[in-house]
């Protein structure tokens, strides 16, 4: 969902910040202010930085940034000393600004050596501030998708013999993630006395961790597709993946297709703190093997494979095989609905780009967004108005006749 607001470089970015901050500030306190403006403020921030002609080369807009630093410094260094009323702090531009100042300079001791941060050294983009006008919008990138702003997510029916309602809404920061979304959408269903018996999931809002915790938490049956096996071998094609090993749960050993076992187990930690089951091949024996390239393509180290918890592993072998199946494709095309509903939203009532400034408004927006389809569906139900199908091309009817 795109925020209403511009995008803004660095460069615009603390400039707008600070001009902002000084037309908040005019309005508030401007006593206060028009004893401390600098002669040179009224060149530099009276226009907006979208309609000036910027600075092209590098140093020159580096010289620039670190001036409007130094002189938003210069600013805040006077809004919380002693003399200054205290509710000046309170003021959200000032407060967006302190945090700007932070997240995109570093100050030396004198006010006018305020340096810009490396780009390194920016916060990432679920802290990091965007436009001083709507300081909650993110940037977020899905695939090869940029924005930045929010993203809202939608629960609706899909009984065949009832309209297609939206059940829940929530309204998110862009840069959190689907699967973040799965367990806090079944409590707010649960608050509601809405858990569904089974909930078709898109599948970034599915893994085996939340496999296993809706079907014991909520008792729900989550269908979705999980993630395949990312090794190299699996994504060539060849070669030994972890579906050739055979693992021996009760003597915590390993035997490869080759016949050699590993018997070095170990509980650990994989990169995102879940844990796993680490299992190392003896060197001498994987040294000697001679298709020891079909396994790793370390030089000197032993094939070490790393796995799930017996129930964690078992239900994700069990997951990804059944959603090979007819049975099970067919029922996850239900979850199709969910498309045409966003299709809907997004042509009809503008979901795609936010009306207003902030998550809570952005997320009011979308509550009433949903109310409004699900007005729309109701009175389609009760007038008999049957369920568009999904638009084909004349061309792929052509095709498909043709076939």
């Amino acid at each position: 969902m795109l925020a209403a607001i511009h995008f803004l470089h660095r460069l615009e970015l603390v400039g707008e910040t600070l001009r902002a901050a000084l037309n908040a500030l005019a309005v508030a306190a401007p006593d206060w202010l028009q004893a401390r403006i600098q002669p040179e403020w009224a060149d530099r921030y009276v226009v907006r930085f979208g309609d000036r002609r910027l600075p092209q080369k590098e140093a020159d807009r580096q010289a620039l940034m670190e001036t409007i630093g130094a002189d938003g410094r210069r600013l805040l260094t006077a809004i919380y000393a002693p003399p200054a009323p205290d509710w000046l702090q309170e003021l959200p531009a000032v407060e967006v600004l302190r945090r700007v100042w932070l997240q995109q300079f570093y100050a030396s001791e004198t006010p006018e050596a305020t340096h810009c941060r490396a780009l390194e050294d920016v916060p990432p983009a679920k802290l990091n501030i965007n436009s001083p006008y709507d300081p909650e919008a993110r940037f977020s990138q899905k695939r090869s998708t940029t924005w930045i702003g929010y993203r809202v997510h939608l629960t609706e029916t899909c009984d065949a013999d009832s309209p297609h309602l939206i059940t829940n809404v929530e309204t998110t920061p862009a840069p959190k993630q689907d699967a973040e979304m799965t367990a806090p959408i079944h409590q707010a269903l649960a608050a509601k006395a809405l858990l569904p018996a089974v909930h078709c999931l898109d599948a970034g809002y599915m893994s085996a961790e939340l496999w296993l915790s809706g079907e014991s938490e909520y008792q729900i049956e989550l269908i979705g597709p999980l993630a395949a096996d990312h090794s190299w071998q699996a994504k060539a094609g060849q070669g030994y993946d972890l579906a050739h090993f055979t693992i021996h749960w009760e003597s915590q050993t390993v035997t490869c297709p080759q016949g050699k076992v590993a018997n070095q187990w170990a509980l650990a930690r994989d990169v995102r703190g879940h844990a796993v089951i680490s299992v190392k091949f003896p060197y001498p024996v994987c040294r000697a093997c001679l298709a020891r390239p079909l396994c790793t393509h370390a030089k000197s180290e032993a094939h070490e494979l790393t796995f799930r918890l017996q129930a964690e592993y078992e239900a994700l072998q069990a997951a990804r095989h059944r959603q090979t199946t007819p049975e099970w494709k067919e029922q996850y095309r239900q979850r199709a609905g969910i498309e045409g509903t966003i299709s809907q939203g997004i042509r009809s009532l503008g979901l795609r780009r936010t009306r207003y400034i902030g998550l809570a408004k952005t997320r009011l927006q979308h509550v009433l967004t949903a109310a409004a389809i699900n007005l729309t569906r109701l009175y389609a139900w009760l007038t008999d108005v049957p369920l568009a199908p999904t638009r084909t091309s004349h061309f792929a009817i052509l095709c498909a006749s043709s076939a």
